[in-house]
């Protein structure tokens, strides 16, 4: 089945700090990733692919188009942070792994990406813990949120990331 990506780069642009420059192809596999474990993992197989066929037949409308609008994009673009900000510095090549620097620039500490990304994941738990709040009384519109069976994803209906506690 082909996968239709639920954000676009604009979404990411006009939602969060990264800018007009930023190259789609890097930033792409990154939603991708998003997509694949953390909204499937909100959603549920069959609803996450049900939207997607949607999104390509053209036919997104009614009640998944508002989950999309409402919820699930805000949902992707601060997971997909929470992704690529570590990789956002770095540049893999065929003669190794790199530190990206433009001109009159400093890079970020390891620290500093890593509170970036703790903030984006704060943000995507909000959004999430909004969603799976809707979801909770509105469940019915969507019948593909319950239906998933033998290997699909279920649905999980907790958000909350405390960190690792050992």
């Amino acid at each position: 089945m082909a996968e239709a990506l639920l954000i676009t780069r604009k979404d990411l642009v006009a939602f969060t700090s990264a800018n007009g420059n930023i190259d789609a192809d890097f930033f792409l596999p990154y939603v991708k990733t998003a997509q694949d474990i953390h909204l499937q993992n909100y959603l549920g197989t069959n609803l996450l692919e049900k939207i997607q066929a949607d999104i390509i037949a053209g036919t997104l409308a009614g009640n998944y188009l508002t989950l999309l609008q409402d919820h699930l994009k805000w949902m992707l673009v601060w997971w997909a942070m929470v992704e690529y900000l570590p990789y956002s510095g770095v540049n893999l090549a065929n003669g190794g792994i790199y530190t990206k620097n433009a001109e009159n620039s400093t890079p970020l500490s390891r620290t500093d990406v890593d509170y970036l990304k703790e903030d984006s994941r704060n943000k995507a738990q909000h959004y999430t813990n909004r969603f799976i709040d809707y979801m909770c009384f509105n469940q019915t519109l969507f019948p593909e949120y319950t239906n998933n069976t033998n290997d699909d994803v279920n649905p999980d209906y907790k958000a909350d990331f405390g960190g690792w506690v050992l």
